[in-house]
């Protein structure tokens, strides 16, 4: 099967649907000349030209504002926000606008749009360019918010995304942009609300998202040179989750670990943890660890940015410590 990186694999799916379907268009700063701050979408104008890909003013708000409109109108736009830290600037669209017209309008109405955002650390882009925003919008009825961590994934959830009848948060980490992997050719949807099992394994269940899972997956390898089996979960999405492969899996090993790149406080573990609590307390047998970055903003020097992420090492350390706990 042939290998495409996760960059190229969201830029096929692109592609893709803007040819199968006239509604669909982009939309954002830098993404038709310059082809996208991370090169994204790279040789697309050429390709489908300035009615289907064109650029913006730099201004987010009107970026997401214009996108729901169009949506409203029967189009179905991507919409890039450079920066995913720049939704701040564009919450009142997203957040009172684009998640709220399906419900105020009694279903009569709907903003199918997708909002592209590039998240996540370790590029030395300091506090205001490196956040993981997701929490930020979990809270949000209305929003379906999606975080590939596969090429495979990023194109098949992507044109699931944009088929999608409502607003779509499609978050992609800097970081995973250049990573490879297999990616069947033709015409294929990854259903969005399903979680993977990345690996499996029966002695822990740890629960990942975005670029966390290929730290996940290492720290499983280094946990079976130790005899530790973990099962890694890739969510792909947080809203909808996935209840029922976390909880069937808890059942299984018994252990739980919820690794996720934003702060651990207020992040979107601590509802994995919470659902895991309510429906699958009575298969515990040790209390449920949460791995994630400290309270603080992301510092720009690299040593504490370093430190500041999440690592293999961490996911180890806290396995070991469930473990260990209902070993004792």
């Amino acid at each position: 099967m042939r290998e495409l990186t996760y960059r190229e694999a969201i830029r096929e799916a692109l592609r893709e649907e803007i040819q199968r379907d006239d509604r669909v268009f982009i939309m954002g700063e830098d993404v038709a000349v310059a082809g996208g701050a991370f090169n994204v979408t790279q040789g697309l104008l050429a390709e489908l030209g300035p009615e289907r890909i064109f650029d913006t003013p730099l201004s987010e708000s009107a970026i997401v504002g214009a996108a729901v409109g169009a949506a409203l109108m029967g189009m179905r736009p991507v919409a890039e926000v450079m920066f995913a830290d720049f939704t701040t600037i564009a919450m009142d669209a997203i957040v009172n606008h684009a998640a709220k017209m399906h419900y105020m309008y009694g279903g009569e109405v709907s903003a199918p749009l997708v909002v592209r955002l590039a998240y996540g650390g370790g590029m030395r882009f300091a506090a205001h360019h490196s956040q993981s925003v997701e929490s930020w919008l979990a809270n949000v009825p209305g929003l379906t918010i999606v975080m590939p961590a596969t090429p495979a994934d990023a194109k098949g959830l992507l044109k699931a995304a944009i088929r999608t009848p409502n607003p779509v948060i499609f978050l992609e980490h800097k970081l995973l942009y250049n990573t490879k992997g297999e990616v069947r050719e033709g015409e294929y949807l990854v259903p969005i609300g399903q979680a993977d099992i990345k690996r499996p394994g029966d002695g822990v269940t740890i629960v990942a998202t975005g670029l966390m899972v290929d730290r996940a997956l290492g720290a499983a390898r280094s946990l079976a040179r130790e005899g530790i089996s973990a099962e890694v979960i890739d969510l792909r999405s947080i809203q909808p989750l996935d209840e029922e492969t976390i909880l069937g899996s808890v059942e299984k090993t018994g252990h739980l670990v919820i690794v996720h790149e934003a702060p651990v406080r207020g992040g979107f573990g601590g509802e994995v943890a919470a659902v895991v609590a309510n429906k699958a307390f009575g298969y515990l047998d040790a209390p449920i660890q949460r791995v994630g970055a400290p309270w603080t903003p992301i510092p720009f020097s690299p040593t504490l940015e370093e430190a500041y992420l999440p690592k293999e090492s961490d996911i180890v350390t806290a396995v070991r410590s469930v473990v260990g706990a209902s070993a004792g």
